[in-house]
């Protein structure tokens, strides 16, 4: 067992905002938080449209591959972020859960994803911070 925290995203497709706060998760904590991500019906490939504006921010989140959410990843991780999955992810007492409203970017443009993008940069900082108050 890993001594750094272990943060798991997921939304319904696994394919845009689990994906872009993992990206941001990574790369902001530089590694001291292990990162995963699932969903509750995976598409077949990330946004395209999330990866490009993720590329602005200098991330790249275009080897992602959607997955599907395990009981196991709820198990094994010290928080569970959720954004719109609903009541399909499993519960497990004593977790850390947060349910971040944010809109599905499927079918939106650059110019309509971007402040989701940002409103999902600055909800892994905060979670980063509590996660990790001594950085």
């Amino acid at each position: 067992m890993t001594d750094k925290p272990t943060v798991l995203f997921v939304c319904v497709h696994n394919a845009g905002r689990s994906q872009m706060a993992a990206g941001y998760m990574r790369a902001l904590s530089n590694g001291a938080v292990d990162v995963r991500t699932g969903g509750s019906e995976p598409a077949t490939e990330i946004n395209p449209v999330a990866i490009q504006v993720m590329a602005e921010e200098g991330i790249d989140i275009s080897q992602g591959v959607p997955q599907l959410m395990t009981t196991e990843q709820v198990r094994d991780s010290d928080a569970v972020i959720t954004m719109g999955c609903g009541d399909v992810c499993p519960i497990f007492p004593g977790k850390r859960y947060d349910d971040w409203q944010l809109d599905d970017p499927k079918g939106k443009s650059l110019d309509e994803v971007r402040p989701i993008r940002d409103d999902i940069k600055a909800r892994v900082e905060a979670l980063l911070a509590e996660l990790l108050p001594s950085r």
